[in-house]
């Protein structure tokens, strides 16, 4: 029987944008506990380009390469987010069946960038309410859900303030809404062009980080959020309460005066871990899209055949919440 073939992006070693291209390759085919998606949407996220772009600090490139591939990624169809239509299903599956409309997360073993994934019916796959559109959905499975999970690990409660650094990215102005959904009293940083989107997300007060007086202009908060960018934790220690929590998704390993701020007051240095994938989370978030609770926000959508140029905007740090990816 002839193999049957899918158009997909692949990414058969680590560079700049232009190493991603077009190519067809075998349609998978799902096992008795998989579903077959048909993907409608897909992103590109901070974390594709940093695997396309082995973007890591030098300390752990050895590690990373052994985990992700030496020249290239093993897995080489990147995408680690996706919306779509069940397209078939394993004998086994009793959880979906052809033609629902779901969301998933595909951060274990990527693919989102393709006409068809398999993932397990047991993985992070929830379903896409009628009234959110295939796009929004693509966009929850990483920004949405990673926000959540580092919300909980700063145990942020109702009547807080937090420090929400990099607010007009995809976790950041995720946020901003899901602490507001908390009851928290949030600050946004972001410059001053983004100042309107993250107060229309919800935001209580804005500051610019390129504003001269930046750091004089920052208040005492219960919980630091850095999601992007680069918040000195020399600066962001003396705006913490006497037991207030610091945390930089983008930092892999703390630092001396972290360790040491640690070690010596009550304050809390929490460290950057990739979140678990939950169906259970993934329907949470959807639901709140569903009942207009919570926005993803899109940016600029582009077609498959145009990921080069899709990753060239993400690496530029110039987008704004979600860049989208049509595939179907």
């Amino acid at each position: 029987m002839t193999q049957q073939l899918m158009t997909a992006v692949v990414c058969p070693k680590y560079g700049s944008p232009e190493v991603l291209s077009l190519s067809e390759v075998p349609k998978p085919s799902p096992k008795s506990n998989e579903i077959l998606i048909k993907t409608v949407a897909t992103t590109v996220s901070h974390g594709d380009v940093r695997i396309r772009g082995l973007d890591v600090p030098k300390s752990i490139k050895p590690m990373i390469r052994l985990v992700l591939g030496f020249n290239g990624p093993r897995n080489n169809i990147l995408g680690l987010e996706l919306s779509g239509i069940v397209e078939e299903v394993g004998s086994d599956v009793t959880k979906f069946q052809k033609g629902d409309h779901v969301l998933a997360a595909t951060l274990q073993n990527f693919g989102g960038y393709a006409h068809y994934k398999c993932l397990p019916e047991k993985g992070a796959i929830a379903f896409k309410p009628p009234s959110v559109t295939f796009e929004q959905a693509a966009a929850i499975p990483i920004g949405a859900r990673t926000a959540l999970h580092y919300l909980r690990r700063c145990n942020l409660q109702e009547g807080q303030k937090i420090l929400i650094y990099g607010a007009s990215g995809s976790v950041g102005t995720y946020a901003i809404q899901l602490a507001k959904y908390i009851g928290a009293h949030v600050t946004a940083v972001s410059s001053k062009t983004n100042e309107s989107l993250v107060k229309s997300l919800g935001a209580d007060e804005f500051r610019d980080y390129q504003d001269s007086g930046f750091n004089e202009s920052l208040d005492v908060y219960d919980v630091i959020l850095v999601t992007i960018g680069n918040l000195q934790f020399s600066i962001g220690k003396e705006h913490l309460t006497s037991s207030g929590v610091y945390m930089n998704v983008s930092e892999p390993m703390k630092s001396l005066e972290m360790i040491w701020t640690s070690f010596t007051t009550e304050k809390k240095v929490v460290m950057a871990e990739n979140s678990e994938e939950s169906a259970e989370d993934l329907q949470f978030l959807i639901n709140m899209v569903g009942d207009g609770k919570l926005k993803p926000v899109i940016d600029s959508r582009y077609r498959l055949g145009e990921i080069v140029e899709a990753h060239r905007y993400v690496e530029s740090r110039r987008k704004k919440g979600n860049v989208v990816v049509l595939v179907d």
